[in-house]
Formats: C-alpha cells, structure tokens, sequence
C-alpha cells in the first residue's frame, strides 16, 4: 500500500512515519542468517506495524533489531536518524523541499570527522532511503521522485587525504595488557578478559568476536585456531597462541542457557552487545592512561593491523588476518599460504612477552 508522502499534520511526524515504514522494509531485506532472537525480531515489527511516536522510540526498535541478530540495520538506521534530526532545525513544512542539495549541505556538516568507509555508508544509506520513498508515496495516482544519486558530492568523490585510523603505539599496548591484566570486573572478570585479548590479538571485529561459538575453537599445535563469521556470512579463520588465553578460555564458565553455544554471554545466555565492549574498552583505556579520539573497541582492530604491518610489511597479510575484501577482485584467485597466518599468531605473542 502506497500512502502521501505528506501523510501526517506536520514535517516531522511524516518524516518519521516513513522512518518507520523504512525500518520495517529493512528488517524483512536485510539478511538473517546471523538471526539470534527471532521473537525480539516480531516483537519489533509489529511496534512498527502499531506506529511510532518520536525518534527515540524509533532508535531503541532499531538497537532491539540489531541485538536480534540483524546487524546490518545500524548503517542504514544512525546516518537517517542523523539526517532528521538536522532537518528538524530547518522547520521545512513538507517532504517535497528537502532536495539533494539540502541533503549534501547536511551531509557536510554530519560526516566531515567520519573516515571515507563511514562516508560512503551514509552515501548508501540516503540513496537507498529516498528511492525508498521514491516507490511507495503516492498521491493523485503520481510519486513524488527524489531521484538523490550524491555524485555530486565532494565528501567521498575528490577528497584529498585519507583520514587515518585511530590506533595504539606498541608502548601503549603494553600499558593497555598490563591494565587488562589488572581489570577487575567482579564475576565478569574472565570473560571480559578473554574477549578483550581475542580481539587485540587477533584483530577480528567486536561483532565478529560476541558471536564466537565453542565449536568454532580448535587446536593446532600451540595455537588455538578460531572460525570466525566474517561479513556477508563468510567465514574465515584466526589463530592465536595458546599461552595468551589459554588460562582463561580454560577457566571461563559455560553458559548452559546460550542455545547457540556462545562462548561470550550474560547471564541470561544472550550475546554481549557491542557497546557493552566498548565500554569495557573504555575503562581498560582511562587505567592505563591512554587516550584517544576513538576510545571503542574497533580501535583493537586498528591497533592490530598497525602492528601486523609494522612487523611484517605484508600487506596481503594484513589483508588475510583481518578478513578485508580486495579493492579489486584478483584477490579472490589468490591461494594464501595458512602458514602465513601463524606470523600474525607469533607478533601479538611478542609483544604480550614484553608486557
């Protein structure tokens, strides 16, 4: 069913009536091989279905859906919700005056501190919204069409410089271990650790490391190799040297409520959220006195393939340990030596001796 795109008494109750019927399209869109709760899933639907009242309300469906398993749904959620919160200080009257040069003006000002990757997230996410409303508003049997296509616009196309990643120096790794090691997170304290080390020393994604089963984990010698669900449900492996977390993941409890068999838990057996580990992150950072821009945990991934780089100078190594897609696609017909990803293993092993 097709519906005005002014279809409410004002600019920001249309606005977010769309919001909402543009959520609920990206739930059912979206991938859901990596489904954790499908109820929560239903539960968030059918609010949508009732409809919503203010952007907050909107924002916690959109995080219930992401805990759900669906976590492609921030990219397209966060640059939107973003996007109407700085049309609502122009006090536009109607959908039909926002045109693609408003939304690049607002683009600037949202995105200028974001790295190029962000920038072109917020791209997609517009483009996909407008078309969007390009195919389900409707009026006096005609659309009104956005037609939004950003070529125009200079934040990703043209850009001078590549904003660099937030990232430890080996000094401040050290300091980082020795806080980690000294973290006290009262019964969480084995898990938090263990999940903090995984990430530092092998570089995977936070995402990546809360969905780790006990299945994945196997043994090679003095390793410990981890299959890792990577993005766009593909799967790669790690490896890390046993005697970094050999003592934890020995001692770590098993959650018997997880029917998935997650190794990173609460109490309840659901899966560890990502902004739960970037706030462990986060007071691991104040005690040891390090600060940066960006305090998240991504910030390990970054810090990893720093250090990786540094070490090896091998580029396709770096590229294999953190599961990047190749800017071309010649990548894929590489055969990559396995052994390779033992060096990965060895450094974080090196410099966890010097802490």
């Amino acid at each position: 069913m097709k519906y005005p795109l002014d279809c409410e008494e004002n600019f920001e109750k249309s606005f977010l009536f769309w919001l909402g019927k543009y959520l609920k399209f990206k739930l059912s869109s979206l991938s859901n091989k990596e489904l954790k709760d499908p109820q929560a899933l239903a539960s968030v639907n059918f609010l949508l279905t009732k409809g919503i009242s203010n952007i907050e309300e909107l924002d916690s469906l959109a995080k219930k859906a992401r805990n759900a398993g669906l976590s492609g749904v921030n990219t397209y959620f966060n640059p939107l919700k973003k996007l109407f919160e700085h049309l609502c200080f122009y006090r536009l009257y109607s959908l039909k005056q926002i045109d693609e040069a408003l939304i690049i003006e607002i683009l600037a000002s949202i995105t200028g501190s974001l790295s190029d990757a962000s920038k072109k997230n917020y791209r997609i996410a517009m483009m996909n919204f407008f078309d969007f409303l390009d195919k389900q508003n409707e009026e006096d049997g005609k659309a009104h069409i956005y037609d939004i296509t950003l070529k125009n616009w200079a934040g990703i196309a043209g850009a001078k410089g590549t904003k660099l990643p937030e990232f430890m120096s080996e000094e401040e790794i050290i300091k980082f271990l020795e806080a980690v090691e000294n973290a006290d997170f009262k019964n969480n304290t084995i898990r938090n650790k263990l999940i903090i080390k995984i990430i530092i020393f092998t570089g995977i994604r936070v995402s990546e490391a809360i969905n780790i089963k006990l299945k994945d984990i196997s043994e090679d010698g003095d390793l410990f190799v981890i299959r890792i669900r990577a993005k766009g449900n593909k799967y790669r492996v790690v490896m890390i040297k046993k005697e970094l977390i050999e003592s934890l993941l020995r001692n770590l409890p098993i959650n018997y409520a997880s029917k998935e068999g997650l190794v990173f838990t609460n109490k309840k057996g659901t899966p560890l959220t990502q902004a739960y580990i970037s706030r462990i992150v986060e007071q691991i950072l104040f005690k040891a006195g390090i600060r940066k821009q960006k305090n998240g945990a991504h910030m390990l991934r970054h810090t990893f393939a720093t250090l990786l780089y540094k070490k090896q100078k091998d580029l396709v190594l770096v590229q294999e340990a953190l599961g990047h897609a190749s800017l071309n696609t010649s990548r894929i017909y590489t055969h990559f030596d396995s052994e390779k990803l033992k060096l990965a293993a060895q450094v974080a092993k090196d410099v966890s001796d010097k802490s």
